[in-house]
């Protein structure tokens, strides 16, 4: 009985720990993403009218030899958007000279200060180097949408400018 009796307690010892460290994953990461987990996907611009073709799928006969498609089983589908843009989405944010500072400070700082999650700390050129090479429009896209460890940080309450403006921040101070 006092064999079960210690299996069963290493068992809730080791649940405890793995429970607290998925917390504390789980901590980090909402302090990186300022609580926003969910990213937001932009629909496509569709300009045009689309025509694609449906094709029904036809299972072989008992024998070996599939029965031939008629041309009437196909069936044509259109796909029409509107044709109306939005002015509000083809103009450019307009951010303050500072937005990027800003947004730092109130979000992007948590990690990059100390560098948690193998974050590039702020200004260490040789952290930061590697990163810089790829080219800005990869970083920019990593920042918004997410990569590796870091969580996207474009969300509703951040645009994407906004984050593009705090890369270009990070970015200047290891340049």
């Amino acid at each position: 009985m006092t064999v079960k009796h210690s299996v069963i307690k290493k068992k809730s010892v080791v649940k405890a720990a793995l429970s607290g460290l998925i917390l504390s994953a789980l901590l980090t990461l909402s302090a990186c993403s300022d609580g926003e987990s969910t990213a937001t996907v932009e629909p496509a611009a569709i300009n045009e009218t689309e025509t694609a073709v449906v094709e029904p799928i036809v299972e072989p006969k008992a024998s070996t030899e599939a029965a031939p498609v008629a041309k009437s089983e196909i069936a044509e589908v259109s796909v029409v958007e509107s044709e109306e843009v939005s002015t509000e989405a083809t103009k450019p944010e307009v951010l303050a000279a500072d937005a990027g500072a800003a947004l730092y400070e109130k979000q992007c700082k948590v990690c990059h200060e100390k560098g948690l999650l193998a974050a590039p700390v702020f200004g260490n050129k040789e952290a930061w180097a590697p990163r810089i090479a790829k080219g800005i429009d990869t970083l920019h896209m990593h920042s918004a949408k997410g990569f590796n460890k870091m969580p996207a940080q474009a969300s509703a309450d951040v645009s994407e400018a906004q984050v593009h403006a705090a890369v270009d921040y990070m970015v200047a101070a290891a340049s």
